[in-house]
């Protein structure tokens, strides 16, 4: 069952989230975090994909703050579109926003809440972990998929376990980000898809890479399963 709720972070801004629940009682529940695209297809099929799993999902739009509404695909003007808005996008109100979907999975009940992101998703699931607790948000677990710019942070101190996913071909995040990340947390377990590329998750684009892709799922069910249960 899915369905589209309304948030209020605690700036005060409100903003909607795509939500997917499990058909049984939940294993624990998730926050997915957007790529720069908005909440569009792909990323309300990974909510559900989720649920299917076994937990609560919820999706914040992130974009909200700038329009509200956005479902953006991955070329052309759409493409440029992404660029634009990306520009405006924040970790500091992006992460207010995940909290306010973090607590929104509490007050439905979770016990334990996860963060899941890709692509500027992927870094704010990095920052999750290591800056939730600023706004009063501890993740049991994070994960990120190709996280742009996370080399640039990668000094800062995770206050939950994260696994990071990086395509071995993606052109837009350099060896040294994850090199980065591996000299500060060799705790942090990251893996690397040689020959995937930046997106390699995406079902619905040219980069899609079906071997990494189901195998960075199945390690991060596992990851799931050993920190959310």
């Amino acid at each position: 069952m899915s369905e589209t709720v309304k948030l209020v972070a605690n700036d005060g801004h409100g903003l909607s989230a795509y939500v997917a629940r499990p058909a049984g009682t939940p294993k624990g529940a998730i926050v997915v975090v957007q790529e720069i695209f908005g909440i569009n297809a792909h990323i309300r099929n990974v909510v559900d994909g989720y649920a299917k799993e076994g937990y609560t999902v919820i999706a914040p739009a992130l974009f909200d703050r700038y329009e509200r509404g956005v479902e953006l695909s991955y070329g052309g003007e759409d493409g440029k579109k992404a660029f634009e808005l990306y520009a405006k996008l924040s970790p500091e109100t992006a992460l207010l926003d995940i909290d306010s979907a973090s607590r929104f999975l509490t007050s439905d009940g979770a016990k334990k809440v996860g963060v899941i992101g890709f692509c500027f998703g992927g870094l704010m699931a990095w920052i999750s972990a290591t800056r939730g607790k600023t706004v009063g948000m501890v993740p049991a677990c994070c994960v990120g998929y190709y996280a742009g710019g996370v080399g640039n942070v990668a000094t800062e101190q995770p206050a939950c376990p994260v696994m990071l996913h990086f395509g071995g071909a993606d052109s837009h995040i350099g060896p040294e980000q994850r090199e980065a990340v591996v000299k500060a947390h060799p705790e942090v377990q990251v893996f690397v898809y040689e020959g995937a590329e930046h997106g390699f998750n995406r079902d619905v684009w040219t980069s899609y890479n079906p071997e990494a892709a189901k195998l960075a799922r199945e390690r991060t069910l596992e990851f799931l399963k050993k920190n959310l249960q």
